[in-house]
């Protein structure tokens, strides 16, 4: 009798303990960051970029719980990403999609329908794989006309707004047109910058967490 006391009251403290961990187990998550260049850390070394701070910062602020996956390409376009993600989603099942694309499609003058297109199928269907999405929306250079810069911009609120998703009005926000935080090219953030890019950025993240 008394071993079956002593039994029971083993059994209800290792379920106390369990109930304890499980609020942190069950809210683990699988973030995946699929971008371009600006993600993958084009000219920066991989602890220096931005993605590689994010799941620092996640650690340091939710001990083993999140996990970041960097699915960036650099020079990809919304097109090959589409060809990319079933398989991406399948793989890593992500809780939350990080979507920072467009940005190539529009330097190389790709039309804003098509782009928009090709983007509204990336959200659709990493919601249809139950994941979150994240919209970072982009600028391009003022050459390519003003007409096609705001049809470019404009994107990206038309499908935040359309698909309720979650939009960073502009990713590159406090980077780009400083000298200081870009390569020589003016085009990629070089590692200065990756703190700056990482602050835009978080907020969102943590939110949907």
């Amino acid at each position: 009798m008394q071993n079956r006391i002593q039994n029971n009251r083993l059994l209800s403290y290792l379920l106390a303990i369990a109930l304890m961990f499980c609020p942190m187990l069950l809210s683990a998550k699988t973030i995946m960051i699929l971008g371009d260049s600006l993600s993958a850390g084009y000219g920066v070394s991989v602890q220096q970029g931005w993605v590689h701070l994010l799941q620092k910062r996640l650690d340091q602020q939710y001990p083993k719980q999140h996990k970041v996956v960097n699915a960036s390409v650099s020079g990809e376009t919304t097109s090959g990403a589409l060809a990319r993600l079933p398989k991406l989603l399948q793989t890593h099942r992500p809780d939350l999609v990080v979507i920072e694309l467009g940005g190539n499609d529009g330097l190389r003058g790709q039309p804003p329908a098509q782009i928009q297109k090709n983007l509204a199928q990336l959200i659709q269907k990493s919601q249809q794989a139950k994941s979150k999405v994240i919209l970072f929306g982009m600028k391009i250079p003022p050459n390519y006309g003003k007409a096609y810069s705001q049809a470019f911009e404009n994107n990206y609120q038309v499908l935040s707004q359309q698909y309720k998703v979650k939009l960073l009005p502009f990713f590159m926000q406090g980077v780009a047109g400083h000298k200081n935080l870009m390569q020589q090219d003016q085009i990629h953030p070089n590692a200065k910058a990756q703190p700056i890019l990482l602050n835009n950025a978080y907020p969102l993240i943590k939110a949907s967490l």
